[in-house]
């Protein structure tokens, strides 16, 4: 592909590094509708900047940014005026309705792309971007309870477990059955307890975050989550959720979506993770081998993030 060109608001990156994430999978399997064709994928990229167009000021040549899911919103609509931009509903996104973070340059509007903490290096940042963004808004949501349960331990539970433990609650972790490899990382990272998603946990959730998108978990949840407990279902696709006895939900439990991110996210969350300190564990691959990256996140063969890692192509080599 030629070397895009900024439009006005925008910046011109070379890609250092682009997260590999579960949406990715769905863009690419035609679960989400509309994406752009042909299309770049990629939502947690980390970038320097090389050029900008004519209305961008105070950014200089060489600034790390990092760019998320949310692209761009209308700024006029009443979602945007009342703080929930991320339920615009001309909102533009990332490696969906824009060319993302799999290639060696891509551009970005300069007011959706985020200043980046210091101390994470490119690799370590780009999981920040989605996995950390996605988790932080999804605990906030689910609201000040102890006890949480994370169903699917993936790059966003992870980072998000980190998170939750600073806050001084209770991780319950729960896996895809058998995945013995899995529960093991959630006990390394501090989880109380870890099992199957079949299994209960030893005592009631206060809270629950799905992030495996499986709408069978939605019922197991309820049944392991508490009166006055709330399920935040945390990603943007989801199998149909089955028929369920209303008294799983009876108790004022709440099921709730959690719908992209808002800049406001994205800047607490970045100032928070080197507070915790958030530490992401990524499996490296070469721009070449993003197709492998995606083949072993649906396969489940990742430990934390994959992380396509941009530093050692041809265009870098150029700097």
């Amino acid at each position: 592909m030629p070397l895009p060109v900024p439009g006005p608001d925008q910046l011109l990156l070379r890609v250092r590094a682009c997260a590999v994430c579960r949406t990715d999978l769905h863009v690419l399997d035609g679960d989400l509708p509309h994406a752009k064709r042909p299309l770049v994928l990629g939502h947690e990229i980390v970038g320097t900047v090389v050029g900008h167009g004519s209305q961008v000021t105070g950014i200089t040549p060489g600034t790390r940014v990092g760019v998320p899911w949310l692209g761009w919103t209308c700024g006029r609509c009443d979602a945007c005026t009342t703080g929930s931009e991320n339920l615009c509903a001309q909102a533009r996104f990332t490696g969906y309705q824009l060319d993302g973070g799999y290639a060696e340059y891509t551009v970005a509007d300069h007011r959706f792309c985020f200043p980046l903490p210091e101390g994470y290096p490119d690799v370590q940042a780009a999981p920040l971007l989605c996995a950390g963004l996605i988790g932080y808004r999804s605990l906030r949501l689910a609201g000040p309870g102890k006890r949480l349960g994370l169903y699917g331990f993936g790059a966003a539970a992870h980072v998000l477990i980190q998170v939750a433990r600073y806050q001084g609650r209770q991780v319950y972790a729960f896996t895809r059955p058998g995945d013995a490899e899995g529960q093991e990382f959630a006990r390394e990272l501090g989880a109380v307890w870890a099992g199957s998603s079949e299994q209960l946990p030893p005592e009631p959730l206060d809270a629950a975050i799905l992030f495996a998108p499986v709408g069978a978990l939605v019922p197991l949840a309820l049944r392991a989550t508490a009166p006055g407990g709330v399920v935040v279902c945390g990603g943007i696709h989801m199998s149909d959720i089955p028929a369920f006895p209303y008294s799983l939900l009876w108790g004022e439990r709440v099921v709730r979506s959690v719908a992209n991110l808002t800049r406001q996210d994205g800047l607490e969350f970045l100032a928070l993770a080197p507070r915790v300190p958030v530490h992401t564990q990524v499996q490296r691959y070469p721009l070449e081998a993003a197709a492998q990256a995606l083949e072993d996140l649906r396969a489940g063969r990742v430990r934390g993030a994959a992380v396509l890692d941009l530093t050692g192509t041809a265009a870098q080599a150029r700097e």
